[in-house]
């Protein structure tokens, strides 16, 4: 039986980075405490200054800027492309990374998970859509103030800018028709 939530960006716990050089709003995770055990994890980072992040060894990390110009990474001595609004990139979490803010402070959107423990995608995606989904768990992380999501017998939610919602324990295929910028998450575990 698949459980749905809604969660509200205004609910969400703000802890501080690993390496204490800021802080994180947690969105949604799927257990473990603190910051080690966690299978994955989906938050939201400020980031007001070029510097270091914190290492996650044995994860691979997806992270998207959210607002502010942009920034580019240094990752293992290697620079990045320059990290536009809403351009995905991946590493590993074990990686030497640090970054360098094209402009001011930007907000960027992590996804962290094990990929010995779990099958990832992450896609952008704006204005009407349909996909279909046989993942485990589904996220959809709303990037506009406003968008709906329709879901095979799930009602239809709309979710308020930054908001989540999330679908555990789906054991068929899902139909979501998706109104606005979103960020949509599949997870399933190996």
């Amino acid at each position: 039986m698949s459980q749905l939530q809604i969660l509200r960006a205004k609910d969400y716990p703000r802890m501080p980075w690993k390496n204490g050089g800021g802080s994180t709003e947690e969105i949604t995770r799927d257990g473990g405490a603190g910051l080690e055990g966690f299978g994955w994890r989906l938050s939201i980072a400020d980031i007001a200054e070029s510097g270091g992040f914190s290492s996650f060894a044995g994860y691979q990390r997806i992270i998207t800027v959210l607002e502010g110009e942009g920034m580019r990474l240094q990752v293992d001595g290697q620079p990045t492309r320059p990290l536009l609004p809403f351009d995905a990139f991946a590493f590993r979490g074990e990686s030497q990374v640090s970054c360098s803010l094209l402009g001011g402070s930007i907000r960027d959107f992590n996804l962290i998970y094990s990929p010995e423990r779990y099958r990832a995608r992450l896609q952008w995606l704006d204005g009407s859509q349909r996909v279909f989904s046989s993942a485990t768990t589904l996220l959809l992380f709303a990037a506009a103030s406003q968008v709906e999501v329709a879901l095979d017998g799930q009602g239809e939610p709309v979710l308020g800018r930054y908001d989540c919602l999330r679908l555990d324990g789906t054991d068929s295929l899902q139909t979501l028709n998706l109104q606005g910028r979103c960020c949509l998450i599949e997870l399933s575990p190996r």
